[in-house]
């Protein structure tokens, strides 16, 4: 038999048994990664339930009959209600950029162009 077809034959063979390798590792690595999936479903699961249940004290918290109980209690004695007399209202005024009506000065404003350079 000739030396060059051995080694063609031995080089064909260790070419396919790489191939096969990295098949087989690929493979375990998809397997590991779908016994992960249950795992990681139920954490989720589980931040879920704790948000609902952080969400629902959260909601306990500010209604206002807890408040209201809150306010009673001597550490927030201080805190009163305002009068009507006491309150500011500010009527809404005209905006500082608000635009004319005649539009003529529409694309009179071009931008500035800046070049952005360095951290310096």
């Amino acid at each position: 038999m000739n030396k060059g077809i051995l080694y063609r034959i031995l080089a064909c063979i260790f070419g396919l048994g790489v191939c096969l390798y990295s098949y087989v590792d690929k493979q375990n690595e998809v397997t590991r990664l779908r016994l992960e999936i249950p795992l990681i479903a139920k954490q989720i699961k589980d931040i879920r339930e704790e948000n609902t249940r952080l969400q629902y004290e959260i909601d306990q918290f500010e209604n206002p009959q807890h408040l209201m109980e809150l306010a009673r209690n001597h550490e927030y004695s201080h805190l009163k209600h305002p009068f009507a007399r006491d309150i500011v209202t500010v009527q809404e005024g005209l905006t500082l950029g608000a635009p004319s009506e005649d539009r003529s000065d529409i694309g009179q404003i071009r931008p500035k162009v800046t070049l952005a350079i360095g951290a310096k």
